[in-house]
């Protein structure tokens, strides 16, 4: 154990999406920089932990997936949009039952629970098989432009775009934080005694 700063910022991101979409491979991929191919279905809410260097601030960020936890637990999803910095919606651009849930349920829903002015952005996954797309990109940033989100299109499997992506989010939230736009759950410039080791676990 040794005492340190251990982060400027602290910044609860939820990754949202219907399953299948690869909400949990996204997660590994920008908490871990790993995928895993038979990655187990999620029971409940998982999360990891990353921190990143934004502008000379360490900006620590939580990931929340879940997946796992949207039917058993949707009375108690509720919660975790209101604790909610960032939001990251998730579709699959090879299916389009994906898109039309996240633009019919998952929208709707972010935008009567979530905190106002949190950081959003919309993701269409599994880039790496363009081949067999079946939502265009210009769909995609349509929607996101409409609500007023950020859009990419990333693959957790190949690792394309979710680093520039997390790094995106994390600015934003930093700007926002700074502007007093929102409130980030943790006092600036916290100070506390850390391991080096990074944690990860599951909620319920």
């Amino acid at each position: 154990m040794e005492t340190s700063k251990e982060y400027d910022y602290l910044f609860k991101l939820l990754v949202v999406g219907q399953s299948g979409s690869g909400l949990s491979s996204i997660m590994e991929r920008m908490g871990k920089d790993k995928f895993n191919p038979a990655h187990v279905r999620t029971i409940g809410v998982d999360f990891v932990i990353k921190t990143i260097d934004v502008d000379g601030k360490r900006v620590k960020i939580q990931i929340w997936d879940t997946s796992g936890g949207r039917e058993r637990f949707r009375t108690i999803t509720s919660s975790y949009y209101r604790g909610a910095n960032g939001i990251i919606l998730v579709y699959d651009i090879t299916d389009e039952e994906s898109f039309t849930h996240l633009t019919k349920h998952h929208i709707p829903e972010m935008e009567m629970h979530a905190q106002p002015n949190c950081v959003k952005m919309i993701l269409g996954n599994k880039s790496d098989l363009a081949e067999s797309r079946a939502i265009s990109t210009e769909r995609g940033k349509k929607v996101a432009d409409k609500n007023g989100y950020k859009f990419m299109e990333v693959s957790a499997k190949t690792g394309d775009n979710t680093e520039k992506a997390f790094l995106e989010l994390a600015t934003e939230f930093k700007i926002k934080v700074d502007s007093k736009l929102i409130e980030a759950p943790a006092i600036l410039h916290h100070q506390q005694s850390i391991s080096k080791k990074q944690t990860s676990g599951s909620c319920f």
